[in-house]
């Protein structure tokens, strides 16, 4: 046997980024204007969403517009795949805020858009206590209170990512295709919200 080569074949990932001080006190502003409760049109099981706005595009240019053209660098164009002649530049379409409560959460589900993300903003519990909890301490599977990532392999199998939830992940984002599944687990023992900020970015139509 003269060479062994690992293969790692290419899959689309996600982009994981810390946020600095400057864009998390813009983001904590955005929430201090939140706007409309729109829990209506979400799938989550979170009775408290609001929008807000990116005034004057602010975080679109100075944050989502870096990680975009880091996904493109890294990973895929995927405003190419889109079916329509020329090629555009994204745009972002909705932002909003979530107050999860204990035992709110969100199933499984997908987005619409070219582009997602999800920030951290308030993180009140620690998975390591969340899975000594009674309700879940006899569960093997680490998804107590956790974000996951869904995605399949190449053998076509569901692989997850979990993100495990504590402090220490505030001020984290995650920037990823609107397409992959994704879900939030609740939380328990906790009378604090969880702060969070989701939204997508699609192709911009109007510089048709």
């Amino acid at each position: 046997m003269k060479e062994i080569v690992n293969v790692h074949p290419k899959n689309l990932g996600w982009i994981q980024a810390k946020l600095d001080e400057k864009e998390i006190d813009y983001l904590w502003k955005c929430i201090d204007k939140k706007q409309d409760n729109i829990k209506n049109i979400l799938v989550g099981q979170i009775n408290s969403s609001y929008r807000i706005i990116d005034k004057d595009n602010w975080f679109f240019i100075n944050v989502l517009s870096e990680l975009g053209r880091e996904y493109e660098s890294k990973f895929s164009n995927l405003g190419l795949r889109v079916p329509i002649a020329n090629q555009l530049s994204y745009c972002l379409t909705d932002m909003w805020v979530n107050y999860q409560k204990q035992y709110e959460f969100n199933p499984l589900h997908d987005h619409t858009g070219v582009f997602s993300f999800v920030i951290w903003m308030k993180i009140p519990t620690d998975y390591e206590d969340q899975k000594q909890i009674s309700i879940t301490k006899d569960s093997n599977l680490p998804v107590v209170s956790n974000f996951v990532l869904n995605y399949h392999n190449t053998l076509g199998m569901i692989a997850q990512h979990v993100y495990a939830m504590s402090k220490e992940m505030e001020g984290t984002m995650l920037f990823f295709p609107s397409q992959l599944m994704h879900c939030v687990y609740p939380f328990f023992n906790c009378n604090k919200d969880r702060i969070s900020i989701s939204g997508n970015l699609s192709i911009d139509t109007n510089r048709i």
